[in-house]
């Protein structure tokens, strides 16, 4: 049984007992894709709290370009926080200057088996974890999570959807169910599609705590072939697709505003045509892919 939730509540229902209204569904990630929130959200949110809970104020500079890199600059972008903390704290550690100044960087290893083995990492799952183990390290990162939550909450307001979103949803609730697919924990996301009055498009709200966005978009296999979209900013998106036998369209990090206008323009009455696969398809994944690099600036120079 999965958490799905519906504009407005939330139950406990099977994701793939959702009734198609109409022939088409299409998933869409929110942050980063919809709204233009992942550079306030990791820059003023994420990346101060993982300095201040991991004591890398000695090395901030080095820890910052690290949260940058992951979470918004390469192809880790839009990841699960536990996984992309990981990451962040490996590649701040290697850093020639962080050795230097004799900063040492430990992940446990608690967090990282729990990281491994847990399916749905999510601040719920990791309190559970936390209070059955009594393990310090879990604790920590429950504490550090929610502190993120928390700045989100304070910091994370009037930032609307990018141009073109609103056009492109109003043209798709006719043909499409249509449900947001994100890591995002569920409260962020329903404040956000509410406050710019948008969750009246979509069929269900699915973040974090309902699984990974593989699992989110399952419905899919109640539809036909080829009448599933996934709309995102990042890999995990495109896996996402992949994993469900869906088409993939990218909106482009930093190329946000012309991505939305080339869906409403053309890649919409593709995918409602049966015009999107082959060549299309292939020619948005060759462009998204050079969008983001495997290695950071620092590695490359």
């Amino acid at each position: 049984m999965s958490l799905f939730i519906l504009p407005g509540r939330a139950s406990k229902t099977n994701m793939l007992n959702l009734t198609p209204k109409h022939p088409y569904l299409i998933g869409i990630d929110s942050d980063g894709c919809v709204f233009d929130t992942m550079e306030v959200k990791h820059k003023e949110c994420f990346a101060p709290n993982v300095i201040k809970y991991y004591g890398l104020a000695g090395v901030s500079k080095y820890a910052r370009e690290a949260c940058d890199f992951v979470n918004l600059y390469s192809k880790s972008r839009g990841i699960n926080r536990f996984p992309a903390l990981i990451e962040e704290l490996e590649w701040t550690a290697a850093r020639p200057e962080v050795l230097a100044r004799g900063v040492k960087i430990e992940i446990p290893k608690s967090v990282r088996d729990w990281v491994a083995a847990e399916p749905k990492p999510g601040n719920p799952s990791l309190e559970k974890a936390a209070k059955e183990t009594g393990d310090p390290h879990l604790k920590h990162l429950l504490e550090w999570s929610k502190a993120v939550n928390r700045a989100v909450e304070e910091i994370v307001h009037n930032v609307p959807p990018f141009p073109y979103v609103r056009p492109c949803l109003e043209k798709m609730v006719a043909q499409a169910d249509i449900l947001v697919v994100s890591a995002t924990p569920h409260e962020a996301l329903q404040r956000e599609w509410d406050e710019h009055d948008l969750t009246k498009y979509v069929v269900a709200i699915c973040g974090q705590e309902v699984g990974t966005k593989k699992e989110c978009l399952q419905p899919s296999q109640q539809y036909p072939p080829c009448h599933t979209l996934m709309i995102g900013d990042a890999p995990g998106d495109h896996k996402a697709a992949v994993a469900n036998g869906a088409l993939f369209f990218p909106i482009n990090p930093g190329a946000e505003e012309a991505s939305w206008k080339r869906l409403l323009d053309e890649g919409l009455q593709r995918f409602f045509d049966g015009a999107f696969t082959g060549k299309y398809q292939e020619e948005l994944l060759a462009e998204f892919d050079r969008y983001l690099p495997e290695l950071p600036p620092w590695k490359t120079k």
